[in-house]
């Protein structure tokens, strides 16, 4: 049974947002919102701004905001200007990003890395240099997540993704949402490179975490960038937005999700021709960026 967002939670409100990359404009006018406790499926064909949508929320450098908003709402209706904040800062207020593909850090061991990350963003006022979360009751909630989500122990030793598989990539991912506990996640295809039962596995391990193991106030706000249906598989979306062409042109419920992955994008196609004709334009200018050498 899908399990209803409170009434009055926090919420990530994107209103109006363009985003450019490399003086080439990928957004062309983003409006979501997405409360705690709820579950937003984002779907759309290769190259139609999925991605570029959740590097913008955690601030890259390389793309540029070049109007509308980002903001979290607290639930008392205080605001909080995403757009001012660095991507640290991003982090500490409680938004987080799995990367689609995530970047190795040699000789940085992932306990380490989650200590201080975990440290971080529970302390948001803490500065290099001052006092970590105590190794004893780190190394306690670190096991005990590791246990819940089947990652053996001496997984937490080895250096963040260095040699990694592809599904261990994934799983430091997930490893990291259930420590860091952030208000918001955005999961940027997941599923990608994973077999069938890695994708089962972790599509549970999401839902388990997302759902803040039952405690009021630990749920997460998650939206899930995938093409494919089986990560929403126990994650059942209360919204599927459809991206074309560097706007969200659809949003329906779990259904929608199902009709994209049974049929693809020919309807969305038909039914949005202007960005269907965007989307071609971006694919072009992709190629003709390739065959250039750029």
């Amino acid at each position: 049974m899908q399990q209803q967002p409170a009434q009055k939670s926090d919420q990530l409100v994107i209103r109006g947002l363009h985003v450019a990359v490399e003086g080439q404009e990928i957004l062309k006018g983003v409006d979501l919102t997405i409360g705690r406790g709820e579950i937003h499926a984002l779907m759309g064909p290769n190259g139609s701004g999925k991605s570029t949508l959740g590097y913008a929320i955690m601030g890259h450098p390389s793309y540029e905001v070049t109007a509308g908003t980002i903001e979290l709402v607290e639930a008392d209706g205080t605001r909080h200007d995403l757009l001012a904040m660095e991507p640290d800062e991003r982090a500490r207020a409680g938004v987080f990003l799995a990367f689609q593909r995530p970047m190795a850090i040699p000789g940085v061991r992932l306990a380490d890395f989650l200590r201080h990350a975990v440290t971080n963003v529970r302390n948001p006022e803490r500065k290099e240099g001052q006092e970590l979360m105590p190794m004893k009751e780190f190394r306690a909630e670190l096991k005990a997540k590791m246990s819940e989500l089947s990652i053996d122990a001496e997984f937490a030793r080895r250096y963040v993704n260095e040699g990694f598989s592809g599904g261990e990539m994934k799983r430091a991912e997930i490893l990291q949402l259930a420590m860091l506990q952030p208000r918001f996640a955005i999961l940027d295809e997941t599923d990608s490179g994973l077999d069938a039962d890695a994708v089962r596995l972790a599509s549970q391990s999401i839902a388990r975490i997302g759902s803040g193991g039952g405690q009021a106030g630990h749920q997460m706000g998650i939206l899930i960038i995938t093409h494919h249906e089986q990560l929403l598989e126990h994650n059942v979306p209360h919204r599927t937005h459809v991206m074309l062409g560097g706007r969200i042109v659809e949003s329906g419920g779990a259904e929608l999700a199902a009709e994209l992955h049974k049929r693809g994008y020919e309807r969305i196609r038909a039914a949005f021709p202007e960005a269907a004709a965007a989307e071609q334009a971006m694919e072009d200018a992709a190629r003709n960026s390739e065959a250039a050498g750029v």
